[in-house]
């Protein structure tokens, strides 16, 4: 690059450089070249490569089209650091991000109830809420005051709790312990003594590796594997309370966005659509080779934390929320908007799936 990422960064935002992309004219109908950075990096199953990820995305926009908007991706650190994509995208430096909406819980604590919600709803409920149940108008309210719009572009259904180097079988051994780990369940970790960093992707497995942190959380068995982290250490925990449902953001500039016929705006929701379900039918189809594969073959010892810590970290988790929710009327509204479906969701869960689930068992 002949230019540096901070002089790109500031002469964009200047400009505003993007806000209002480049238009060409033919038949009468406007076509657009637009640019999406990604928080992940290059070769990223689900996030950057594969069925339902941002190159799909930008294939699937470009082919619906007919090439009327072509969207040219750049993964993590190709254009800006991984986690500036909400400034760029607000700025108008780029029209679009691909990330995950709680690493922006600095700019908006309300914003990670779009990713998910510590002992929250699964990827069924967490969608029909976006969807159908108010989630999508308030992510628009939330993000109204920076520029911003944002979609449901993925899910990788449930995550494990993460990779230790020592084993968690009390709540005394979270005291002191470091660990890489986002959103909402970072600050029920730090409750519990936790010394939590957020880190992207591609630096979780040096930092375990190395012993900079002590353990770490990233998605699931498929991806994990792929990132070596069962290299760095031996001990896999699951119930995966902290991301029941992790959904993807797609980021979009409001101005840019509002520039697009509405054509063309219901070609990149359907994109969107499609990613957000075949990201994580494509998760459901991997993981569990994978898992298999890492208890039989590489010595990963696979364990539950015990009802004890989880009765803790659920504890923990209902009064951080209800802190947030008193604090801003903004964080206040969504809670009440998500904690309200989540409730009916929930029982309609237990009468179709639970009760079944238990009976066939």
């Amino acid at each position: 690059m002949s230019i540096t990422r901070r002089s790109f960064l500031k002469a964009g935002a200047a400009a505003g450089a993007l806000a209002a992309p480049a238009i060409i004219c033919a038949d009468d109908k406007r076509s657009f070249r637009w640019r999406m950075t990604n928080a992940y990096p290059a070769g990223a199953p689900f996030y950057s490569t594969g069925p339902g990820s941002a190159t799909d995305f930008c294939r699937m926009v470009e082919a619906m089209s007919g090439g009327r908007l072509r969207i040219r991706h750049y993964a993590a650190g190709e254009l800006i650091p991984a986690l500036e994509g909400f400034d760029a995208v607000s700025q108008g430096t780029v029209e679009m991000n691909w990330a995950n909406s709680y690493f922006w819980a600095g700019k908006s604590f309300a914003a990670q109830y779009f990713t998910t919600v510590p002992f929250g709803m699964n990827f069924q409920g967490h969608s029909a809420w976006l969807y159908f149940g108010g989630g999508q108008e308030l992510w628009d309210e939330v993000y109204a005051p920076f520029n911003l719009k944002a979609l449901p572009c993925g899910n990788t259904g449930v995550q494990m709790t993460g990779w230790f180097k020592r084993p968690v079988d009390k709540l005394e051994d979270f005291d002191g312990l470091r660990m890489r780990i986002p959103g909402l369940a970072g600050r029920v970790y730090e409750q519990l003594g936790v010394a939590t960093r957020l880190l992207p992707g591609g630096e979780i497995f040096p930092a375990l590796e190395r012993g900079n942190i002590d353990a770490a959380e990233f998605v699931g068995p498929y991806q994990d594997r792929r990132m070596g982290l069962h290299r760095a250490a031996r001990y896999y925990y699951t119930t995966g309370w902290h991301e029941p449902a992790t959904t993807s953001e797609l980021l979009i500039n409001k101005a840019a966005w509002e520039s697009l016929p509405e054509d063309l705006q219901e070609i990149v929701r359907s994109a969107a659509a499609t990613c957000n379900a075949l990201s994580h039918t494509w998760s459901e189809a991997v993981n569990a080779e994978a898992l298999d594969d890492l208890v039989k073959n590489h010595g990963t010892e696979l364990r539950a934390l015990s009802p004890e810590i989880v009765a803790r970290l659920r504890e923990v988790t209902a009064e951080t929320l209800a802190a947030a929710a008193e604090a801003d009327p903004m964080v206040k509204k969504v809670h009440e908007s998500y904690m309200a479906f989540k409730g009916r969701h929930d029982g309609w869960q237990r009468i179709s799936e639970t009760i079944l689930q238990t009976d066939l068992a």
